[in-house]
């Protein structure tokens, strides 16, 4: 009997139960299925922190202050931030932003909009940050210099102030003072709760003077003239902060590329771990193939023994069956990727899938596996039996 022989008679075997054959296969599809997305989930979950870390720009510090309480001569201020900007003791530094931040309602033509992060900076944390105005322009060093009441709004607080109105030039009240707004931030992607285009950044001059005062500063964001010098930068900057402020425990240094060096392994722990937990269903889907190859084969036990009698090898029977099991695995795993392809293109549980290819062939290639590894046994029974014992059974 020829190899498409055997296949045929498979996949005859396999139609004479439609019903217990698709069950089957309904295991499997689930199981690769779950496999997929469960890594895309992961792995979409990885890559939406990742964007916005890399969105913070991976060539960037944070100095922040340790902790509240901290006496004047330890907090940040903006003699602190100047004494970063120096070419001998921090020559890998590019720029360094001062920042101050606070809670502000924005009013326009009677129509109020509280923004969560009111940022005052200077113009060079919009490069550093990785910031790119949509609309309009941010503003100059003169304008902070000068103390200008110039903002440049997030695009969600643009859009709920101003609605479908051109927002360029136009005065928002903040504070009890007037701002004119000079342009609209790129939109940034969101994640979470926190809504990262619900902003305003303006001059840290003019928003010291009408909404935080003159006290301590809240951030100093520094950039490194390359991501490679990123550490030398950090090692730089603590030197300088240790000479002025006297002990390393009274700030502390966000490192960009080192927190995502630690989100990258931490988000792979977690992918694998959400890949290993949706793997048990594709071993529940085996024991299911072991089940019903095993009632098939005791079904067609008076088959198996007209078939040995005429002259079939024991190595025909044992084929057939593994290649019915296999086809079971096969089938159902096709399935179960295309139905993954499709439900990839749908947010689950907010993070948007994305699918890793490698996980595909995974799940595929585990599904064929466990066809093979599930069929062997009922195979193999079936394969054993005597002719004359398989004719008699009733």
């Amino acid at each position: 009997m020829t190899f498409y022989e055997v296949v045929r008679f498979a996949l005859r075997g396999l139609s004479a139960n439609k019903l217990r054959s698709s069950l089957t296969m309904l295991g499997i599809l689930i199981g690769v299925a779950a496999v997929i997305l469960l890594v895309a989930v992961g792995n979409g979950s990885a890559k939406a922190i990742s964007d916005r870390i890399e969105a913070l720009g991976t060539n960037t510090i944070t100095v922040m202050s340790a902790g509240r309480g901290g006496s004047t001569n330890t907090a940040l201020t903006l003699q602190t931030s100047d004494a970063l900007v120096d070419p001998v003791q921090a020559p890998d530094v590019r720029s360094v932003s001062p920042v101050v931040s606070s809670s502000a309602t924005l009013t326009f033509d009677g129509a109020d909009h509280e923004v969560g992060s009111f940022i005052g900076t200077t113009p060079t944390w919009f490069t550093a940050s990785n910031t790119l105005v949509g609309r309009g322009s941010a503003f100059t060093a003169d304008d902070e210099v000068q103390g200008r009441r110039v903002v440049v709004l997030g695009s969600t607080a643009a859009e709920e102030l101003f609605g479908v109105t051109n927002p360029i030039d136009q005065q928002v009240t903040v504070g009890g003072a007037l701002f004119t707004v000079i342009g609209v931030l790129k939109e940034k992607s969101s994640t979470g709760l926190q809504d990262a285009n619900d902003t305003a950044v303006a001059p840290i001059t003019a928003v010291r003077q009408v909404l935080t005062g003159y006290g301590p500063i809240n951030s100093i964001l520094v950039e490194a003239v390359s991501p490679a010098k990123v550490d030398s930068v950090q090692s730089q900057v603590s030197a300088i902060l240790n000479q002025r402020l006297g002990a390393a425990t009274s700030y502390r240094i966000q490192n960009a590329s080192q927190l995502l060096e630690t989100q990258t392994e931490t988000a792979d722990t977690f992918t694998t771990l959400l890949g290993a937990v949706a793997a048990i269903s594709l071993l529940v889907g085996g024991i299911g193939i072991t089940n019903i190859m095993l009632v098939t084969v005791t079904e067609r036990t008076r088959e198996i023994g007209i078939r040995k009698a005429l002259g079939a090898p024991r190595r025909t029977i044992l084929t057939q069956f593994l290649i019915e099991a296999t086809l079971l695995s096969v089938i159902g795993g096709a399935l179960g990727v295309a139905a993954a392809l499709v439900g990839s293109s749908f947010e689950i549980v907010g993070v948007k899938p994305v699918i890793v290819p490698s996980s595909v062939a995974l799940a595929l290639g585990v599904s064929i596996a466990i066809g093979l590894f599930f069929g062997g046994l009922p195979a193999a029974r079936a394969a054993r039996l005597r002719p004359i014992d398989a004719l008699r059974y009733e």
